[in-house]
């Protein structure tokens, strides 16, 4: 008989598969950055998709120049505020937070998520942060920014997410007075990402609960002579009889889906200010009308309709290149079949 060579299903780098702790997404790296001063980030909520019409602008393509059809994926984008400067300092054990200066006129929402600080001394604050850029003790600056959901009629909160998002460009001192500029202040994502550039889309996927072996990894279903009782969904074996000990890399039962995942390198096609020119007849399935500004991006995300999603620059961006997209088309057909 011919040798048989079947690898292992399921990815196992993404182990363990466990419940995300928090349904806002984190960043532990950011792309980097020599141009002016500017915020590495933003969030939004998914919307659904739709399909638009533009001219392909790959270079080399066989349909170069030609008008084709490409699946985009709607997320609304509301601005965001800018609530606090957190100041960071480094040393042999790593990075720490040093001091954070929040605005006056904090959103009343806020409070609903975060407890306010009531005796702060702004002033204080700043001059500990001016002092430390002076003194080189300062190595970072970032944003802590809150999204506005009361101003999105699809999705039901009204509690405000917080996220920590990279300030970049230039040097610390020119850092700290760009975002003091925006401190208190409403940034939309046109002033942070422009059309046509690759962008890092980060959600939390969608939940599918506990699943078995057959569909938490792929593992084939067992035939009828290798099947007890009929039991056809169970992993062959748990491993060898010593040790007494079950691998981590054996294909069980668990969580399946609510995980943070990033897809790499999507395209920005199209960053609109009325959500109305794509929002199709009868609105988006399980989510609505748009009445804020929004973002196409191309292909599919991670999460479902209402996920919060947050936006990066391209981190590994390679030979990609910024290139403003030809659309002439967008589909504002009803979903609803």
């Amino acid at each position: 008989m011919p040798k048989i060579n079947k690898p292992r299903k399921g990815s196992l780098a993404f182990s363990p598969r466990k419940r995300a702790k928090s349904q806002v997404p984190k960043y532990k790296s950011w792309p980097e950055y020599s141009g002016t001063p500017t915020l590495q980030g933003f969030a939004g909520y998914k919307v659904g998709m739709t399909h638009v019409i533009m001219v392909d602008d790959h270079k080399h393509s066989p349909t170069e120049g030609k008008d084709i059809m490409v699946p985009v994926t709607v997320v609304e984008t509301p601005a965001m505020k800018v609530a606090a400067i957190r100041a960071y300092t480094r040393d042999t054990y790593g990075r720490h937070p040093m001091t954070e200066l929040w605005a006056d006129d904090l959103d009343p929402t806020l409070a609903r998520r975060i407890t306010l600080p009531v005796k702060y001394d702004g002033t204080k604050a700043k001059q500990a942060i001016s002092e430390g850029i002076s003194a080189g003790r300062v190595v970072e600056l970032y944003a802590l920014m809150h999204t506005m959901p009361y101003e999105v009629s699809g999705v039901p909160k009204k509690v405000p997410e917080i996220m920590e998002i990279r300030v970049a460009g230039g040097d610390v001192a020119q850092q700290f007075d760009y975002i003091l500029g925006l401190l208190g202040k409403p940034v939309d994502l046109k002033n942070v990402i422009p059309s046509g550039i690759y962008a890092d889309i980060t959600a939390i996927t969608t939940g599918k609960g506990t699943q078995g072996p057959v569909k938490r990894w792929g593992v084939k279903l067992r035939k009828r002579k290798h099947s007890r009782g009929g039991k056809k969904r169970h992993v062959g074996t748990l491993g060898p009889w010593n040790p007494h000990h079950i691998r981590w890399q054996v294909p069980q039962t668990g969580q399946m889906g609510y995980q943070q995942r990033t897809e790499f390198n999507k395209r920005i096609l199209k960053i609109g200010e009325d959500g109305a020119e794509v929002t199709p007849a009868g609105g988006f399935l399980h989510y609505g009308v748009l009445q804020n500004p929004y973002v196409l991006i191309k292909g599919s995300i991670p999460g479902p309709n209402k996920r919060l999603v947050r936006i990066r620059p391209a981190i590994r961006q390679g030979e990609h290149h910024a290139r403003q997209p030809a659309i002439e088309f967008v589909s504002i057909q009803s979903k609803q079949g």
